[in-house]
Parts: C-alpha cells; sequence; structure tokens
C-alpha cells in the first residue's frame, strides 16, 4: 500500500467511528435484529383487546411462564448441540426417558427422589456419551444417529412404564417443581415456581459459557467451519460430544421437573417437546446475532410462541393449533435464518473487497 493511501484511509477511520453509534442503534432496533419482540408486541395488543378478561390476567401469565420454562430448558437442550453443528433429535425422547426413569427409581427401586433425581441426570448424561461416540467415532451423521437413538429411548420409556402412567410418587417429590416464590400472601398459588428460577440459571449458565469463555468461542468455530477448526488445534469430536452430554443433562433435568409438577411418570410427555424447542433455536438464531444460534433469542423465542399459541387457545382454537402454530414458526424460522447468515457473508465480503465492488467517483 502507498503511503498516500494509508493516510487517506487513517483520516477516514475517526468518520467512521463516529457514525457508528447512531448506525449500530438503529441496527440493534431493527426489524431483522429483534423481530420477536416486534411479533411479541402486535400479538400482545391483539389478544389484549379480544379477549382482556384473561389474557390480562396475573394468573395467566404465571402459568405461561412457568409452563414454558421446561420448553426453555429442552430449548436449550438442543442449542449446545447446534453449535458445534450437530442436530438432536432425540431431544424430546430424552425429556420422556427421564420422566418414566426417575419415577421407575422411586417406586419400583424405593429409591428417595433425593437420590432418584441425581441418577436420572446421571442418565441423562451418558445418554449423551453415547449419542455423541455414535457420532464422532462411528462417523454417523448426527441426524441419522439422534433419531435412531429417540427411537430406542421411546423403545426404553414404553418398557420401562409398561405404556402406563406411573404413579405413588413421594409427596417432597412433587415440591421440587410446584414450590417458589409466593407473591401473594393470601394465595400461595400465586407464586414464581421453582422452575422458572432453575430455568434462568440454567440459561445464564450456558450464556457466560457459549459468549465469555474460550470454550464457548471454540464451539462456535467448530459449528461454524469444523474443517478450520481442527486446523486452529480445536478438537472438534471433543466439544461435540460434550455438547451432547451438556444437552442431555438439561434435558433430564426437564424430564425431572416435567414428572415432579405431574406427580406421575407419564409416557406421553416429553417426546412432544421437540418440535417446539426446533422451532425456538432456529427463531432465536434470527435475534441478536443475526443468524447465530443464541440462548436469549432462544428464551424470548419460546414465550412469543407460547403466547401466539395462548391467545388462540383463550379465543377457543382447537388443541392441533400449537403444533400447526410451531411447524408453520419453525419453517419460517429456519428461512429467516439462512437468510441472515447468507446477508452476513455476503456483507462480511463487499466490506473485505471494497474497491472490486464499486469504482470511485472523481469527488472521492
Amino acid at each position: 500500500m502507498k503511503k498516500t493511501e494509508s493516510i487517506s484511509i487513517a483520516q477516514e477511520a475517526p468518520e467512521t467511528s463516529g457514525s457508528a453509534r447512531p448506525g449500530g442503534l438503529r441496527k440493534a432496533l431493527s426489524f431483522s435484529n429483534i423481530s420477536a419482540i416486534y411479533i411479541f408486541i402486535v400479538l400482545f395488543a391483539v389478544f389484549a383487546i379480544i379477549t382482556p378478561k384473561t389474557f390480562l390476567t396475573a394468573g395467566t401469565w404465571l402459568v405461561l411462564l412457568d409452563a414454558q420454562s421446561i420448553t426453555v430448558l429442552a430449548a436449550i437442550a438442543v442449542l449446545i448441540p447446534l453449535v458445534n453443528g450437530v442436530f438432536n433429535l432425540a431431544i424430546g425422547a430424552e425429556v420422556g426417558f427421564a420422566v418414566i426413569l426417575v419415577a421407575v427409581l422411586q417406586t419400583k427401586l424405593q429409591l428417595p427422589w433425593g437420590i432418584a433425581i441425581p441418577l436420572t441426570i446421571l442418565v441423562g448424561a451418558l445418554i449423551g456419551i453415547v449419542s455423541g461416540l455414535i457420532i464422532t467415532k462411528g462417523k454417523i451423521d448426527s441426524f441419522i444417529a439422534t433419531l435412531g437413538m429417540s427411537s430406542i429411548l421411546l423403545a426404553g420409556l414404553a418398557f420401562l412404564s409398561e405404556n402406563r402412567q406411573i404413579i405413588g410418587l413421594e409427596d417432597g417429590f412433587r415440591l421440587f417443581a410446584t414450590g417458589g416464590l409466593p407473591l401473594d400472601p393470601n394465595n400461595p398459588n400465586f407464586k414464581l415456581t421453582n422452575p422458572v428460577f432453575i430455568m434462568l440459571l440454567v440459561a445464564v449458565v450456558v450464556w457466560y459459557v457459549l459468549e465469555r469463555t474460550p470454550i464457548g468461542r471454540r464451539m462456535y468455530a467448530a459449528g461454524y467451519n469444523p474443517d478450520g477448526a481442527r486446523l486452529s488445534g480445536v478438537n472438534v469430536g471433543r466439544l461435540q460430544v460434550a455438547s451432547l452430554v451438556a444437552g442431555g443433562i438439561i434435558a433430564s433435568l426437564a424430564g425431572v421437573l416435567l414428572a415432579s409438577r405431574i406427580n406421575a411418570g407419564d409416557p406421553t410427555v416429553g417426546p412432544g417437546l421437540l418440535l417446539p424447542a426446533l422451532t425456538a433455536v432456529f427463531l432465536g438464531s434470527t435475534q441478536f446475532k443475526g443468524g447465530r444460534f443464541n440462548v436469549w433469542g432462544t428464551v424470548i423465542s419460546v414465550y412469543v410462541l407460547a403466547v401466539g399459541i395462548k391467545g388462540l387457545q383463550l379465543l377457543g382454537a382447537q388443541n392441533w393449533v400449537s403444533d400447526l402454530f410451531n411447524g408453520v414458526a419453525l419453517l419460517a424460522a429456519v428461512g429467516l435464518s439462512r437468510y441472515e447468515r447468507t446477508a452476513r457473508r455476503g456483507s462480511a465480503i463487499r466490506r473485505a473487497t471494497p474497491r472490486f465492488g464499486r469504482s470511485k467517483t472523481p469527488t472521492e
């Protein structure tokens, strides 16, 4: 580069940095960056006008907050492997298997719930290890590997439960999910439940690891460009196994909370969480990070989708509307996610090659 060119670039830098702040604010508040928040505002306004007597009650929102906390945990369990480029289609089955296992440990093996919970979570970690080794050592695509694992787990929970609800769990176990922080001394049911606090704790920990640690940066690198990450010395296979283990632990925790909430081992709950979890993760990737999987985008997306479904149900919609809503949202979210990534790559190429993208005018 010529000396005169370097001087001219140095003189242009302060002007660019001075105008970055307003542009950054516009980008942060743009629809493409926080579309879920704008959608939430629209949904809230519509349902608040149409059905204010039920939609605007505090009880409705506390129930929504509590019910979706387990969906958030399932979504985070999907998110962590996806950051590493691994699809885990067994999340729903992992949650369902944990629901049955924690019930079987208490009823058939007569173990206290304080021991049954950590054992169930340990089994979730072992499931993650097996899935990870099948993918990394067996060289089987994550779609096929986790789909096969899902089928195995569904068979396992059917065998353990004999396709029947398992009842007779300890009374103290129910408090694990139904206990919490009362908000009204006169109404003990008006409270923030333990699953909400557990969900927030897990979200903060996962966010910190992904966004603020070298391990998180390696995980994003492994998911974005595994071959380049390997050449940089990153053990991609080990990260993929670790991400599936973390996802298995969180999925098992979600299953334990779900079993505690209903105080039974129900073989029909759990597997249905896969679709809303995937939908929230892909929709969340279009929030804040421009096409990159992230925790807070996922959390917000879970509740935005839940608000839409809850509002429709309050208007008398059938139960199948949730599947329809999540299916359409998943297709839209995947499309938006791919569009965001393509747009970012194109923008990066244009910034890297400004002289080839346009010709200077005489005034420049």
